[in-house]
């Protein structure tokens, strides 16, 4: 019956993940300053575990883009690679971090996701998908400048997210 509900969870997270972009991208830079995407996936992985967080990493920005244009074809490579990893930590790093304190152990499995994720993004980009015009500089203003208000959402929501499935043993 687990299985069953992750993999029901699974497809939500990826629906959400075409769906939130949408509402979001109707206010101009919003889907680069909100990430949208970023919250479905890390919950996925959160909650599902680690293969099913992959694999909503991967499809979500590839459904996404046959649906929506969003991501489109230039940005679509890096952002697989990035929401693949988030996806995948996050549910890693659940299951790894074990101290008496659960909501450390969220905390810790998210920010560790969100700076692997921005870490793998940033290598993508620098040494495959943009080499020699991608530089150190525009690494930082996207993953954390202007991604701030976005990270911060992350934080505030996901946790409370998750203990709510939690508590309605969804998760």
């Amino acid at each position: 019956m687990k299985n069953t509900k992750h993999l029901i969870i699974t497809a939500l997270c990826m629906a959400l993940g075409v769906v939130l972009p949408m509402a979001f991208h109707m206010i101009p830079n919003a889907g680069s300053v909100m990430l949208p995407m970023h919250i479905p996936v890390l919950l996925c992985g959160l909650v599902c575990g680690p293969i099913l967080g992959l694999i909503c990493g991967i499809f979500t920005p590839v459904l996404s883009s046959l649906i929506t244009g969003m991501p489109g074809p230039a940005y679509l490579p890096s952002m697989i690679c990035e929401l693949a990893v988030y996806g995948l930590l996050a549910g890693a790093m659940i299951k790894l971090i074990k101290t008496e304190k659960p909501l450390v152990n969220l905390y810790a499995s998210l920010i560790t996701a969100m700076i692997g994720g921005r870490i793998v993004y940033g290598l993508m980009n620098a040494l495959i998908f943009r080499a020699g015009a991608y530089s150190i500089q525009m690494w930082m203003t996207a993953s954390f400048v202007t991604a701030l208000p976005g990270i911060i959402l992350q934080l505030l929501l996901l946790p409370a997210v998750v203990y709510a499935l939690q508590k309605a043993k969804l998760a």
